[in-house]
């Protein structure tokens, strides 16, 4: 799909299909206002006559007009005008989206793009259009004997604005493009199977991401754990045939001395839940256990299209957590990299056993800030559903920042306390800790846990455990949190200096 900037009267500007918008009050959008009188009021008698009454996340499709204009129109409801804020965009962005496929149109300018939306800018509403589009588009069908054979026509969206900002515009439409490539990069990963989709082969996308992309990659396999002792992200994959694998990708836009942004998913590519094996029911979506580490290659990707002026590191601790003869018992203490002590007292704690050996491997770049991604806690599921990621940091600005940038790309986290007080759960008889902390707070203790790797740097932890992908009807990875990384890495390269 491509995606471009149009400006000047919607009416003297050539597409298939024009997209406007009805307010429920069966008031044009200014767009629409613009299109009915060179169309000689056909809109308005359609409002007129009750047939579009602009409720939120209608369309209707009117193929036959006065003025010849175009082709199509496509009238889109936006709800009340006095409630048209973020959401309502974005329900109205996917409707039209979703209409325009249906249709033969190879091509539509929308102009929904110019209709103000409460406290947000241009620039955001063409950023969120084609983030909105893109995933309305996706389809991962590549497994499939027959994928889908009718693909749509529609191969261009231009997007209206009144007056062309240059920069801004065009910076917003980039940032658009960029996020939705990442985020696609990372939904097609995480959808993929487990039996294909192992370490090993993450490892070999990430090697052709950084060939295609410019971007230095280094890759550890088992034996060079062993060597740095990286003893509980090898305790997670003793019970699989699948070698464990630690993936790094650094893209240099910075100065040589400029300390790098790190970023470290999660990469479970299968979870069992290991000895302490989960019940049957849903397991199957334990494949998308590797999303936060999809998420940060997703990123990469968007920050080499962005050609961002600032230093970035993508890590990813990938295994795969299974049953077996060979594999790590409830009672049993590793050794971290750290040379922290943990007793494992959940096979099914996973996912914080292998950030810890990365969180502290990364200290070697002596990072400005890390933020670990991960599908970590079926807690924060319970605590904040399916809207918002769980936020832990142990630096006020750092979380402050990382929020910001969430509600700014409406991918939107909830800063959780990281209090010491939580941190009494973890307490072992037997080592320095155990790597649960019990049922009260099963969100925060794993947090706490990671906080423990993360004391020579400023920290922040996501947990997308109820964001990450969506069940039944819909079920698919949904490339959460790319749009709040890639924002945050924007934001930094603003404040950059100059390399």
């Amino acid at each position: 799909m491509e995606f471009s900037i149009k400006t000047g009267s919607p009416e003297k500007l050539k597409s298939a299909c024009a997209v406007v918008g009805v307010f429920q009050a069966r008031e044009l959008s200014a767009s629409a206002l613009a299109v009915d009188k060179a169309t000689r009021g056909s809109l308005s008698a359609i409002v007129k006559q009750g047939d579009f009454e602009g409720k939120a996340g209608t369309t209707l499709l009117v193929s036959r007009v006065e003025g010849k204009v175009f082709e199509r129109i496509l009238l889109v409801g936006l709800g009340p005008a006095g409630e048209f804020r973020e959401k309502a965009y974005r329900e109205a962005v996917r409707a039209a989206v979703s209409a325009l496929r249906q249709t033969g149109a190879s091509d539509a300018l929308l102009c929904l793009t110019e209709v103000p939306v409460g406290g947000r800018s241009q620039a955001w509403a063409i950023t969120q259009a084609v983030v909105v589009a893109m995933e309305t588009l996706y389809r991962f069908d590549q497994m499939k004997s027959q994928p889908e054979r009718n693909e749509p026509a529609l191969r261009s969206i231009s997007l209206k604005v009144g007056a062309r900002t240059n920069v801004d515009a065009e910076a917003a439409l980039a940032q658009g493009v960029a996020t939705a490539q990442g985020m696609n990069f990372a939904r097609d990963l995480a959808n993929l199977p487990p039996n294909i989709c192992h370490p090993t082969y993450l490892a070999a996308q990430a090697a052709a991401l950084a060939k295609s992309h410019r971007l230095k990659l280094e890759v550890l396999d088992q034996k060079d754990m062993e060597r740095l002792g990286m003893g509980a992200l090898l305790a997670v994959a003793r019970g699989s045939r699948q070698p464990p694998k630690l993936i790094s990708l650094s893209w240099n836009g910075g100065g040589r001395k400029s300390a790098p942004v790190v970023l470290i998913g999660k990469g479970i590519t299968f979870d069992t839940g290991g000895i302490s094996m989960k019940s049957a029911p849903e397991m199957d979506e334990m494949k998308f256990d590797m999303a936060g580490g999809a998420s940060v290659l997703g990123t990469m990707k968007a920050v080499a299209m962005l050609r961002l002026p600032i230093n970035v590191v993508g890590v990813v601790a990938a295994a795969e957590n299974m049953p077996g003869g060979n594999a790590t018992r409830p009672g049993d203490i590793v050794t971290t990299m750290s040379g922290q002590t943990v007793e494992i007292l959940n096979t099914d704690a996973e996912g914080r056993l292998v950030l810890c050996d990365a969180m502290t491997w990364c200290e070697r770049h002596q990072p400005a800030v890390v933020i670990d991604i991960a599908t970590l806690t079926g807690a924060c599921v319970i605590a904040l559903g399916h809207v918002a990621s769980g936020l832990y940091a142990n630096n006020e600005t750092v979380a402050r920042e990382v929020q910001q940038a969430g509600d700014a790309a409406w991918d939107r986290v909830w800063h959780m306390p990281l209090w010491d007080d939580y941190q009494e759960q973890l307490k072992s008889n037997f080592a320095d800790f155990a790597n649960i902390g019990g049922r009260p707070a099963g969100s925060v203790t794993a947090a706490c846990y990671l906080a423990r790797f993360a004391r020579k740097y400023p920290w922040a932890h996501l947990d997308i455990a109820g964001t990450a992908w969506k069940s039944g009807r819909d079920k698919g990875a949904t490339g959460r949190p790319v749009p709040l990384l890639v924002e945050f890495l924007v934001g930094r390269a603003r404040s950059a200096p100059p390399a």
